[in-house]
């Protein structure tokens, strides 16, 4: 198919100008899909469903009754749960899972009109950095097969990336939207948690999980993301504030706007063809008007080591729902009911979320509760009040996403490695705070480069005008691997 990189924009022109159809262009996607399989970026993919959709959109499109996300296909990460596609979080221990109902965000999504393309790979359970940790094999970056495309969002940034779906979901519960995005040259976007409904989201940590987008641009996500934000009355960590035009404000000057920059954060072990890329992008900034402003972050330079003490507590209290028991996988031989959990656990969870459920069963335990846990929630808070302080003189930060661009498969294999690597991510997640990653480069290495826009919470909008600004001058987000 013919301009598979299209924005979700001219997409939305051409099916609402009838020069194509919502079923043709979804069998196109699902034919680059197949092509691409190499890829692994999609776990489930059921033509006859997404089509069965297609035909509905085109149905309402003929009546005019469409709405502006009428017919545009989207794919999903494995960790929503749909009626129509198996729901794994990519482990073995959901494998075939069919979940009676759809995620709320999901929900939203198909109201709109947006067609299903199918399930996305992912880090199980949403666990990791590289997407290296699927029970069903690891994603591979359409810039360079060798290397990661990030995680655990690694799938739908793939697919993004390689053009097999305009715009999907993802989560981001320690930057696994903003990582992929930098690695694979896509925009992603982290809402406020709490924005998003996480009803329907399969948990790892549910203080931190939080629903998102990837796309070509900041633009494309924009017009999704109003459609997916809104309170949800069966979610207790919902917002109670409406949704918004996150479109708004695309187009507007950022002239006056103040950018803060941890400049000190930025120095030994940032790569210097990363450090090179996002001067360029201050300086677009200075250029349009805006003041750049030197700040200060002491306190989340221990996010890694607070964000791997509450997630994996978390992740010990919220995995624990899978015994053999209830649903999920069973094991077939056991003597007896705690030897059937044990058994069970052991074949259905891999490496990963084994050791992080041992390392939050350790800091829940009795003696080592106040040691760890608590202390971690108290310099959560001490984070949380630092970005919060320095919101009151800045309206965005801006920062690198990782030190560096993708790395190959098995670099990262030691955990502590990997975990070191989400320095510059995790501490927003910590606050609850909005992000958006977007490309503003290539390495030498021909790997894309990716930088990080926070705001104070609510400030989605303000941190899409910013991308916008930058992508409407360069044409970073416009640059796809060769081979696609």
């Amino acid at each position: 198919m013919e301009n598979v990189f299209d924005s979700v924009g001219e997409l939305s022109r051409r099916l609402h100008n009838r020069e194509i159809s919502a079923v043709e262009l979804a069998r196109g996607y699902l034919e680059r899909i197949e092509a691409k399989k190499n890829l692994n970026a999609f776990l489930d993919v059921r033509p006859e469903e997404t089509l069965k959709q297609a035909e509905a959109a085109d149905a309402q499109l003929s009546a005019g009754t469409a709405g502006p996300l009428t017919g545009i296909p989207i794919a999903h990460k494995d960790i929503f749960v749909t009626k129509e596609w198996s729901s794994t979080a990519a482990s073995r221990m959901l494998k075939g899972y069919m979940s009676p109902f759809d995620a709320t965000v999901v929900r939203q999504l198909k109201s709109a009109g947006m067609v299903c393309l199918g399930k996305l790979n992912c880090d199980e359970f949403a666990m990791g950095s590289g997407n290296e940790n699927s029970a069903f094999g690891r994603v591979h970056n359409p810039w360079d097969i060798n290397a990661v495309p990030g995680g655990s969002s690694g799938g739908s940034a793939a697919a993004v990336a390689a053009g097999l779906a305009p715009i999907v979901t993802g989560t981001d519960t320690g930057g696994s939207i903003r990582e992929p995005a930098a690695f694979t040259g896509v925009t992603g976007v982290k809402p406020t948690y709490g924005r998003p409904s996480r009803l329907g989201m399969i948990a790892f940590a549910s203080s931190l999980d939080t629903a998102g987008l990837l796309g070509h641009s900041a633009e494309d996500c924009a017009a999704v993301l109003g459609a997916m934000v809104g309170h949800d009355p069966w979610d207790s960590t919902s917002v109670n504030m409406p949704t918004e035009d996150f479109t708004r404000d695309l187009a507007k000057p950022i002239k006056g706007m103040r950018i803060g920059v941890p400049y000190s954060w930025m120095g030994e072990g940032l790569d210097p063809e990363v450090r090179k890329s996002i001067d360029e992008v201050l300086d677009f900034y200075r250029r349009e008007g805006a003041e750049i402003v030197d700040i200060e972050l002491k306190m989340a330079r221990l996010g890694v080591p607070v964000y791997y003490v509450v997630a994996c507590a978390e992740a010990s209290s919220n995995l624990s729902r899978f015994d053999g028991v209830r649903y999920g996988h069973r094991a077939a031989e056991y003597t007896d009911i705690l030897d059937m959990m044990k058994r069970s656990r052991d074949e259905g969870f891999g490496p990963e979320p084994k050791r992080r459920i041992m390392i939050g069963t350790y800091v829940l335990s009795h003696g080592y509760y106040d040691a760890y846990y608590l202390k971690a929630q108290r310099v959560r808070r001490l984070i949380a009040n630092e970005f919060h302080d320095v919101f009151k003189t800045v309206d965005a930060i801006a920062l690198p996403v990782t030190t560096g661009t993708a790395y190959d498969f098995g670099t990262n294999a030691d955990p502590v490695s990997a975990y070191l690597s989400d320095l510059y991510t995790v501490p927003a997640s910590l606050a609850g705070l909005p992000g958006v990653a977007m490309p503003c480069g290539i390495h030498s290495n021909g790997r894309p480069i990716g930088l990080q826009l926070l705001g104070e919470h609510f400030t989605e909008a303000r941190l899409l005008q910013l991308a916008a600004q930058w992508q409407r001058s360069t044409d970073w987000h416009l640059r796809h691997p060769a081979d696609c």
